[in-house]
């Protein structure tokens, strides 16, 4: 099994992602209709370092759903690290909820709701 099925057997199961396309080592996923894609690091390409292979974190990726809490939750009850409870912070678009949290492949993941997809008025 490959890094990325893993990948996407996690995020199926404990975030509820859905697939929308797997090739094998690359795959489409969407959560509350949020789509992201993955890739499997390529190997020999230096400039493709797992998180255990840089010894940190490579990616952040930022999602936003109408409830964050309960996605949040969910990655914490399925092993998620470094859990970030959502909090509100005042945005000029308004109060805005997020938090986050650190998947089992070393990926920082920040959760938000839908407020700053909107504009600010001018």
């Amino acid at each position: 099994m490959s890094d990325a099925d893993a990948a996407v057997r996690w995020y199926t199961t404990a975030l509820s992602a859905g697939r929308l396309w797997d090739l094998g080592g690359v795959a489409g996923l969407e959560i509350g209709g949020a789509p992201f894609f993955l890739h499997e690091a390529v190997p020999g390409k230096g400039h493709e370092l797992s998180p255990a292979e840089a010894g940190f974190t490579t990616t952040r990726i930022e999602i936003f759903v109408s409830a964050p809490d309960d996605l949040i939750e969910r990655a914490a009850q399925a092993g998620a690290t470094d859990v970030e409870e959502a909090t509100d912070h005042d945005m000029p678009w308004g109060a805005h909820r997020q938090g986050g949290f650190t998947d089992p492949f070393g990926h920082r993941w920040s959760v938000g709701d839908r407020t700053p997809l909107h504009r600010v008025p001018r």
